[in-house]
């Protein structure tokens, strides 16, 4: 009985694992995963864990094996394809407001579980994400910007460590990316006092990751909350 349960539990870690790097924005439908070998030594378990592990996430549609090739992100993930919520969260004010109040909820979580759960590799990950939207304030690049905005609130989610959050994070990845990317730094370009703005949303995306630093779940909470808040003002200001 006690080594049927740590196995399972064993098992059940290595799914979250994977689960949790298929955030990771370089991790593209089609893209291969490591090797079985790799990923063994990386999670520091068996390849047979891996294995099944692997098999568990083919068999939900997640990923898919080539004979030959290895295992690949799933180009058509299986969960939620038809979901309304993935009908509404393209262009428009309303769309653009419930995908605002969806995020409110959702992203508050992730950082208050953050704060409580991520490991020193995770917050220096994040850290270089915050190093990159700092050169890209810097330069005026807001393409760069709008990536590294994206890439925060993406390995953000992978630091939660919450495998329902991981799960359903993985259905909708693609259309918060946009969200994020397309209609919060699109619609500033044209805008007065842009500048102003970049540096404001990036001193709001630095109080979040401060506030993770210091396992401070509520500051984590309240400063996504401030920084959500703020990107509906720019919305209003943009329509």
């Amino acid at each position: 009985m006690g080594q049927h349960s740590e196995r399972n539990s064993a098992l059940g870690h290595v799914i979250r694992q994977i689960e949790s790097r298929l955030l990771d924005p370089e991790l593209r439908p089609g893209a291969r995963l490591p090797s079985e070998r790799a990923m063994a030594e990386s999670f520091g378990t068996s390849r047979s864990t891996v294995r099944e592990a692997v098999a568990r996430l083919v068999a939900r549609g997640t990923l898919e094996t080539r004979r030959g090739a290895g295992v690949f992100v799933s180009a058509a993930p299986q969960a939620m394809p038809d979901s309304l919520w993935l009908q509404r969260s393209g262009e428009g004010s309303p769309q653009r407001r419930e995908t605002l109040e969806f995020r409110a909820i959702f992203e508050c979580c992730v950082a208050r579980f953050a704060a409580e759960r991520a490991s020193a590799d995770e917050r220096q990950r994040l850290a270089t994400v915050l190093h990159d939207m700092t050169r890209a304030v810097s330069a005026g690049d807001v393409e760069a910007e709008a990536r590294g905005d994206a890439n925060f609130h993406l390995t953000l989610a992978a630091m939660a460590h919450n495998f329902m959050l991981t799960r359903f994070y993985t259905t909708v990845v693609d259309q918060l990316r946009d969200h994020i990317t397309r209609n919060t730094y699109a619609a500033m370009l044209d805008l007065p006092h842009a500048k102003e703005r970049s540096m404001a949303r990036l001193a709001q995306h630095e109080s979040i990751y401060q506030a993770i630093c210091e396992h401070a779940p509520d500051g984590a909470a309240q400063a996504m909350a401030q920084h959500l808040a703020f990107v509906g003002e720019q919305f209003n200001a943009a329509a």
